[in-house]
């Protein structure tokens, strides 16, 4: 990338204007992760200057019980696993609502959403139902699915999901870009997306990715996708050291960190601690939000 293609892209970002999808793809695919990372950095100041949002969360098992395993600190319930009924879905999330109260219950993922419209309801149907029941989002919704995301994100729209989290499940770095520029014109088209986690949930043995190709892709998602608020990292699947780098690359927010402030080593080495100092030591301001992506007084 020349000089003057840099300045191009940096007073484009400077006037609040989106780039221009081969100008990411160019910088996706160079070699150079510099210039990148700069632009990311710039246009995600921009948009939330110093501050690093967090949420702690609770993840429980949807055949488990809730008794004592959500902390009062968690700030959304997520349950995990595959609930094989749609029965058994509705019942482990009236449960943890019942728990959650206020706070946000998150969980499932697109393809059990189909896997229970299977048993003879529309998927439309099928999230309703689980809207009613006490879910407020999806836990994973894949951007590589089979078959495109554009129509999973119209029916959750319709149904009423406000805090559409996109995902990568197992697309490599290189299939990437094309899928978080469509992330945007999701975006535009429905206004319901409130972050992307760029970073694949199903980490593969034998063809791992690399910590290069993972803050690539960060930058690479915040440009492509200016009008999504939030660029996520994992903190629970990819560790300190991943997060805070990433968040001089572009992202803004931290999720899955750990509700319980527990720790054998002491208050310093509890989970809020050590997320809080890692965000100071990149350089920003920490600040914890809830399940609804609003901040927490």
């Amino acid at each position: 990338m020349t000089t003057s293609t840099f300045e191009e892209l940096q007073q484009l970002i400077d006037a609040g204007q989106p780039l221009p999808a081969d100008g990411i793809r160019q910088l996706a695919a160079a070699a150079d992760i510099l210039p990148l990372g700069m632009l990311a950095d710039s246009l995600r100041r921009r948009m939330h200057d110093r501050q690093v949002t967090y949420v702690r969360v609770a993840q429980c098992a949807f055949d488990a019980s809730l008794a004592g395993a959500v902390p009062l600190t968690a700030r959304e319930i997520r349950i995990t696993g595959q609930p094989p009924t749609m029965s058994v879905a509705i019942t482990a999330i009236e449960a943890a609502k019942a728990v959650a109260g206020e706070r946000a219950v998150s969980g499932l993922a697109w393809q059990d959403v189909e896997r229970l419209a299977a048993g003879g309801e529309t998927a439309a149907r099928v999230l309703t139902r689980l809207r009613e029941a006490g879910l407020d989002a999806l836990a994973e919704l894949p951007l590589d699915r089979a078959g495109g995301v554009a129509e999973a994100v119209e029916q959750l729209a319709a149904a009423g999901y406000r805090q559409l989290r996109l995902t990568i499940e197992k697309a490599v770095a290189a299939d990437r870009t094309h899928l978080l520029l469509q992330a945007a014109v999701l975006q535009d088209r429905y206004a319901c997306i409130q972050a992307i986690n760029p970073l694949p949930t199903v980490l593969q043995t034998f063809r791992p990715t690399t910590g290069y190709d993972d803050v690539k892709m960060v930058a690479v998602a915040r440009l492509a996708a200016p009008n999504v608020p939030a660029i996520q990292v994992d903190w629970l699947r990819y560790g300190p050291k991943l997060a805070q780098v990433a968040l001089t690359f572009g992202a803004n927010d931290l999720d899955a960190v750990t509700a319980s402030d527990e720790s054998a080593d002491g208050r310093r080495r509890a989970p809020l601690e050590e997320v809080r100092r890692n965000i100071e030591a990149a350089g920003f301001t920490p600040a914890e939000r809830d399940g609804f992506y609003g901040l927490v007084k």
